[in-house]
């Protein structure tokens, strides 16, 4: 008999907290853009073009002919060291490799975070909008997930001081925001931690597009004005590869134990295999070379994204910013519109884009959307943003 023919088992009783989970909406909307002819400003995802295919064959034949059994073995849970050390080297403030923490991509360190530090019903402080992955890891959990009202430069000082009670723990993105792409200034850095400190308010500083500056780089990391009152999250998925899953957690000792803790629990170690060939990637100043091609073709894309932007949408009440780095700018159609509504009538036309909703804690703005401006071509790009321009044109007038 096939299994599949089989009656439904019966018993089966869900944990509160799998209510609360939610398939990823961006996920959902990846799959469309799968379909032929799709051109999609929706996946969060680094260029393949910036993936550094040769080096990494070359780390891997070196692992596994100089130190392959034990890159194949269990590991400890804390992370490779030659890796942690690599980690605290690059870091911008003095960081103790003993003080790193290896994670399977960063998206484990803010489930870890999640599972350290909230029960149900406490409060956690997000910027609006803020990234979506990181309210999907604190959900199961059930916090009370609260928006403080933001601007061009990120989080407004007054309105989290006016929400700060019982609040856990504030969760940024300083620089290059996902979903907006907005940059934290050094005045507003300043008053957001003299605010913090005051209000004794922990914060989780998320920051996996640090180095995808264009120009200049962002001012120096909040954890490193104030490391005993942040946890900060860093990854490789964006200037190495996502594939690889990794990602670090810096975190004050108070409660590093219980992080680690929750990552024995979790997965054991991060791959190992994969640590060691990060390391080996790392090797004699790798990043410094290979990430300014990253910003060269970033900006490039953006520069065509901010220019069909400025042709197509003549006439039309859109709006957009320009950010200084990073993989996205957020843009809010005209009055009365909804980006959510409007999508699968931009599919029909070829373009993907995510709905700014999805990236709200509460209160969603329905004219927000997300581009992504880095794995499309120039000339996708251009076709794209002018498709998106008619597909707003036609449903004005409609």
């Amino acid at each position: 008999m096939n299994p599949h023919d089989l009656p439904p088992a019966t018993g089966w009783t869900l944990a509160r907290r799998a209510e609360r989970m939610n398939p990823s909406f961006i996920r959902e909307i990846l799959k469309v853009t799968e379909r032929p002819g799709i051109i999609s400003f929706a996946g969060g995802l680094p260029s393949p073009h910036t993936f550094p295919v040769d080096a990494f064959a070359a780390a891997c034949a070196r692992v596994l002919r100089e130190d392959g059994r034990s890159a194949l073995q269990y590991a400890a849970s804390e992370g490779y060291g030659p890796l942690r050390e690599a980690v605290a080297a690059m870091l911008p403030w003095p960081v103790d490799p003993d003080d790193v923490l290896i994670t399977t991509g960063s998206q484990q360190g803010l489930d870890l975070v999640a599972k350290v530090l909230l029960d149900a019903d406490s409060r956690v402080l997000v910027e609006t909008p803020t990234y979506l992955g990181a309210l999907q890891a604190f959900a199961p959990m059930e916090p009370e997930a609260v928006g403080v009202a933001s601007d061009a430069e990120g989080i407004d000082v007054a309105d989290l001081a006016a929400k700060r009670s019982g609040a856990r723990f504030l969760y940024l993105l300083p620089n290059f925001q996902n979903p907006t792409g907005r940059t934290m200034g050094e005045a507003r850095r300043q008053a957001v931690m003299q605010t913090t400190r005051e209000l004794a308010l922990p914060i989780v500083e998320d920051n996996p597009y640090g180095d995808l500056w264009f120009d200049t780089p962002p001012p120096a990391p909040l954890t490193a004005r104030h490391p005993g009152g942040c946890i900060y999250l860093g990854s490789f998925s964006k200037v190495l590869a996502p594939g690889l899953r990794l990602g670090y957690m810096i975190a004050p000792r108070a409660i590093a134990p219980k992080l680690l803790q929750a990552k024995q629990a979790a997965d054991l170690h991060s791959p190992s295999f994969n640590q060691r060939v990060v390391a080996e990637v790392l090797r004699d100043g790798f990043l410094d070379r290979h990430v300014p091609t990253i910003r060269a073709l970033y900006r490039s894309q953006r520069d065509a994204m901010l220019a069909a932007l400025d042709r197509e949408m003549q006439g039309l009440d859109v709006r957009w910013n320009t950010p200084d780095g990073g993989m996205f700018l957020w843009a809010r159609l005209p009055q009365g519109m909804d980006a959510m509504t409007l999508l699968p009538k931009a599919v029909e036309q070829g373009i993907a884009y995510v709905p700014g909703a999805a990236f709200y804690a509460a209160a969603p703005d329905p004219r927000t959307l997300r581009l992504s401006f880095v794995t499309a071509t120039r000339e996708q790009i251009d076709r794209g943003i002018a498709g998106l321009a008619s597909t707003i044109r036609t449903n004005l007038r409609g």
